[in-house]
């Protein structure tokens, strides 16, 4: 039961955030927008450095100066995977006039859809890893500290489902419509969660890889991103305190329960 409601935590997250729908009239304010991405920056990448690759050295203390090798080369992959998986596919990100990928005839919806996908993956990964690594009983990895990366995952939720549903509503859908569209952003996490338990019940050695491969995918989508986005135009500042509570926040969290 606890691994279901952690694998639905952050479901929940992104449903609240596309909920902001009902309660703003208009677009959301450029600050609120910049402080938010930021904080999902700041959560993102603390998850990835507490949660996942220092369990990753620590699954593999025994090998001594080498147990940074398998969260290297997990890192590297799954920055790597990210990046092919972008270039690969035709998607449209929020607020932006023209895709990114290969020429296509999809719809700018499903564009969009494609993006939040590819965004939501390393996120449900990261959720579905650590979880496996607490179910297998595996170093630095506990089911409170699998529970304190799916909050943080949640609470970081609650901005994207926002920031999704928001410029929905404004560009012309019903209230309903961007509210279910937000919701189902965030739909990939725990099927992808899900996907990740099975497979690491059957490559238990391969957790210490498993657990970098997905904080290398969570620090692309960082990097490549949510820190340009941020960082653009005016109000910058406000994304840099929105990162820094976002970091504290879930580095806090991860300590504290796990």
């Amino acid at each position: 039961m606890a691994l279901v409601i952690g694998l639905l935590i952050p479901l929940l997250g992104t449903m609240l955030g596309a909920a902001f729908v009902f309660l703003m009239k208009d677009d959301m304010p450029p600050r609120l927008q910049k402080s938010l991405l930021g904080f999902a920056s700041g959560v993102m990448v603390a998850a990835a450095v507490w949660s996942l690759l220092i369990p990753a050295m620590e699954m593999e203390a025994d090998a001594g100066k080498w147990s940074v090798l398998p969260a290297a080369v997990g890192f590297l992959s799954g920055i790597g995977f990210l990046l092919l998986l972008d270039e690969l596919t035709p998607h449209l990100h929020i607020g932006a006039k023209t895709p990114e990928g290969p020429r296509s005839h999809l719809s700018r919806t499903a564009m969009l859809a494609l993006a939040v996908t590819i965004h939501n993956l390393p996120e449900g990964m990261a959720v579905g890893v650590v979880f496996a690594g607490a179910e297998e009983g595996a170093s630095g990895l506990s089911l409170a500290s699998a529970l304190a990366v799916s909050i943080g995952i949640a609470i970081q939720n609650v901005p994207e489902g926002a920031i999704i549903s928001m410029p929905m509503r404004a560009a012309g859908n019903s209230k309903w419509r961007s509210f279910v569209i937000g919701s189902l952003s965030g739909a990939v996490e725990p099927i992808g969660a899900l996907a990740v338990v099975l497979l690491a019940s059957l490559m238990t050695p391969a957790l210490p890889y498993l657990l970098a491969f997905a904080a290398g995918a969570m620090f692309y989508v960082v990097v490549e991103e949510l820190i340009p986005e941020a960082s653009e135009g005016e109000h910058s500042n406000l994304s840099t305190i929105g990162f820094a509570i976002g970091f504290v926040l879930m580095m806090v969290l991860d300590v504290v329960m796990g």
